[in-house]
Parts: structure tokens; C-alpha cells; sequence
């Protein structure tokens, strides 16, 4: 599955399942009917307040596969709610945690993984709800499973739409300053934890305001594209290209050494013959964010005024 966008998608899912596990506790002790199935409820609200709190507490150290295997096991577990709702009300009453669910991997999933996640969504509760086989509910199932499909599609498109609007830089179409440093402050949270190597460069465009001044606004704006253009094609596919502001960039490089990141840079250079400089910086044990930039900020300037791009 892709990776989910943004910190907040594990704490949501936390969330989610707290509120259908406490959903689930209250409806064990004050059941609606006496057919409620009374000892599955305590066991999915006990579930759900367990897979949840430990969602909360680890939030900083999942993998992104994390999300991935809480929405398919919550998947399940409304599956096995909807075998033993042998009621019509019973049975379609699941819809609002379906929508719920189906709306958080729109959310916070590549649309589609999202797509997928709504598919086993509808097939586990399906062949829940067929092997309980309440009479009558047929019609009502078939529009809820529409309706999750659909809002799964509209709000994935719509979750797409705000996030490349969002983070990204409507001139150049690579990373903002804010996706970059969000994105790169997770990479460096993963190296110092795990020891991987993690490198950052600053890219600066050389007599750039010449261009500007000399061929206009159209030119430099022309050039910035085609530089962006050329380095996109050239980086490997975890390397993440920021645009940090005016004619600077920023390069986020995983399981990269210092000698790995010189090499990567020099092979940017054959992208376009418009000259620009690179300092590098990679990370220390306790680095912030500042400090690396930091450092790869005076390690450019250094170069600059010695003379060398890189």
C-alpha cells in the first residue's frame, strides 16, 4: 500500500477506533434489543480501546504499513459485527462507521489505496451481512455499499486536489517549503533512530537575477522548470526536491551518505548547463532540522565564495 500522507494519520485512526470501541462498550451494556450480540460487542469494544491506545501511545514509532493493517483489521471486525447483526436495522445500522472509515482512507491514503481499502471495506461487511441473512435488507445494503464506494471517490479526489494544492510549488510542481520540511523532519526522526544515513543539500541557482533582469520574468520563471524538470528525472524515487524559496532548492536524501549525496549531485549537473551551487550537510546524532540546514547553508556559501559548485 502507499504511504499515508500527513502526521495526523495515525492518531485519527487511534481515534477511530477508540470512539467505535467505546461505541461498542456502550451498546454491551445498554443493549438496543434483546437480540444485540451482547458478548461480541464487549469483545470489539475491548478491541477497539486496546488497538486504539496502542495506536495513541506508538504513533511516532509505526511503519507507515501501520495504517494499512489497522483499516484492514477494522475491515474485518465490521465484518464480523455485520455476521452477527441478524437484524435489517441491525445490519444497515453499520453504515456510519462504514462511511467513517471509508472517509479516513480517502483522507489520508493515495486514492488508490484508498480505492482498495473501500473494496475490502464492502466485501468483508458483505459477506458478513449475507451470512446473517436478516430478510428485507437487500435494498438498503446495496445503496450503502454505493454510497461508500462513492464518497470514497469524490473525497479521495477532492483529499488529492487539496494536498497537491497544498504542497506543492505551483511554478516548478516539486515540493513547497512547508511539505519539504514536513516530510524531511520524518526522514530525519527515522535516521536518528535508526542509524541510516540521512543527507541534505541546498541548491542555489548562480547569477539568477541576471536572468531575470536581462530576459524578464518569463525567462527565469522558464528556467526554474526546466532545472526542476531535469533534476526530477534524475533523483532516485525516495529522494524528495523541495523548492525552499526564489532560486534556492532543497534535497532530502535518504540512506545517503555525504560521498553518496556528491555523487547524486554531480550527476544533477548533466540535467541542464545553467550553473548552480550545492552545500551538503548529513546528519549527526541529535541533529534538528536547523542545525543540518544549517550547516549545509554555511557549507554553500563556503563553496561559494571558494570558488567550487560543489
Amino acid at each position: 500500500m502507499d504511504r499515508p500522507h500527513g502526521a495526523p494519520a495515525v492518531p485519527l485512526l487511534a481515534a477511530l477506533y477508540l470512539v467505535s470501541g467505546a461505541l461498542c462498550l456502550a451498546g454491551a451494556a445498554w443493549p438496543v434489543n434483546p437480540d444485540a450480540p451482547v458478548q461480541l460487542l464487549w469483545v470489539l469494544g475491548c478491541t477497539g480501546v486496546g488497538v486504539g491506545g496502542v495506536l495513541a501511545l506508538l504513533r511516532d514509532e509505526l511503519p507507515a504499513w501501520a495504517v494499512d493493517a489497522g483499516l484492514f483489521l477494522m475491515s474485518l471486525l465490521i465484518g464480523v459485527l455485520a455476521w452477527r447483526s441478524v437484524t435489517q436495522a441491525g445490519v444497515v445500522g453499520l453504515g456510519p462507521v462504514m462511511i467513517a472509515v471509508a472517509l479516513y482512507a480517502a483522507h489520508v491514503l493515495p486514492l488508490p489505496a484508498a480505492r482498495v481499502h473501500a473494496v475490502v471495506l464492502v466485501t468483508a461487511t458483505s459477506a458478513g451481512a449475507a451470512a446473517a441473512a436478516p430478510s428485507g435488507f437487500l435494498p438498503a445494503w446495496v445503496a450503502l455499499v454505493v454510497a461508500v464506494l462513492a464518497l470514497t471517490e469524490v473525497q479521495g479526489r477532492l483529499a488529492r486536489q487539496l494536498r497537491d494544492a497544498a504542497d506543492t510549488d505551483p511554478l516548478t510542481g516539486v515540493a513547497n517549503r512547508r511539505a519539504w520540511q514536513a516530510a524531511t523532519s520524518r526522514h530525519l526522526a527515522h535516521a536518528l533512530r535508526t542509524g541510516e544515513p540521512l543527507t541534505v543539500a541546498i541548491l542555489d541557482l548562480d547569477h539568477f537575477k541576471l536572468v531575470n533582469d536581462r530576459d524578464g520574468h518569463s525567462a527565469g520563471d522558464a528556467l526554474l522548470r526546466e532545472l526542476t524538470a531535469g533534476w526530477t528525472g534524475r533523483l532516485r524515487h525516495a529522494d524528495l526536491l523541495g523548492r525552499y524559496g526564489g532560486d534556492e532548492f532543497v534535497l532530502c536524501l535518504p540512506a545517503t551518505d555525504e560521498a553518496g549525496a556528491r555523487d547524486l549531485v554531480d550527476r544533477l549537473r548533466e540535467a541542464h548547463g545553467f550553473g548552480w551551487s550545492a552545500g551538503l550537510s548529513t546528519v549527526r546524532a541529535g541533529d534538528t532540522l536547523d542545525a543540518v540546514l544549517r550547516r549545509a547553508d554555511e557549507d554553500l556559501y563556503e563553496r561559494k565564495r571558494a570558488g567550487r559548485a560543489c
